[in-house]
């Protein structure tokens, strides 16, 4: 058997997660629920939160995904307790990969699912409330320094349609200036696919 290429805390987080849904997801009552993913990828997760006065007070997972979103979720569950849903809202993948010590790269993606499930979670609650998304509130991520093309630019691109390189960058212009930022382009274009299909 090859070596573990992930960290202890990982291990830890996919070997024994916290705050899986284990019963019936109708029978754990939630004042959120968001849903992502694309099962044909196998990636797809579901968040339900408990809140109070726009806090945070419990939450439960479940997903078909590997041991990167598993240990990514577990964390990302345990993190949100007790904070606010607006700064909850703004938690990126980046946040949550440090949390866990580091993933390989090829499994960065696997990390994002949580957090776009979770800000589907808020903007339900939100809705049920009748209040407005926090949609925009999030960091944004800029891949493309030249023309300034963000990570949600690029996601605007996959929902209409860019599925690689070339349709990116006749969508966004992304690449057409040094070409430096190709690689973290394509990364997106695959996370985006987990997530959408």
């Amino acid at each position: 058997m090859e070596d573990w290429v992930y960290s202890e805390v990982v291990k830890e987080h996919f070997m024994n997660p916290k705050n899986v849904l284990l019963e019936d997801e109708a029978s754990w009552p939630c004042d959120g629920r968001g849903i992502v993913g694309n099962i044909k990828c196998g990636d797809q997760m579901l968040i339900l939160l408990r809140i109070a006065d726009d806090k945070i007070t419990d939450c439960r997972w479940k997903t078909y995904g590997c041991a990167s979103a598993i240990a990514s979720t577990s964390i990302l569950s345990e993190a949100i307790k007790g904070m606010p849903i607006e700064e909850a809202y703004k938690l990126k993948p980046q946040d949550i990969v440090a949390r866990l010590g580091g993933l390989p790269d090829n499994k960065i993606h696997c990390s994002v699912l949580g957090d776009k499930a979770l800000r589907a979670a808020i903007d339900d609650y939100l809705s049920k409330n009748g209040r407005p998304s926090l949609a925009g509130s999030e960091t944004v991520e800029v891949i493309c320094t030249c023309l300034n093309i963000t990570d949600r630019d690029i996601e605007d691109a996959f929902k209409a349609g860019a599925r690689n390189w070339e349709d990116l960058q006749a969508k966004t212009k992304i690449g057409t200036v040094c070409g430096g930022c190709k690689e973290k382009a394509l990364e997106k274009l695959h996370e985006f696919e987990h997530l959408y299909g």
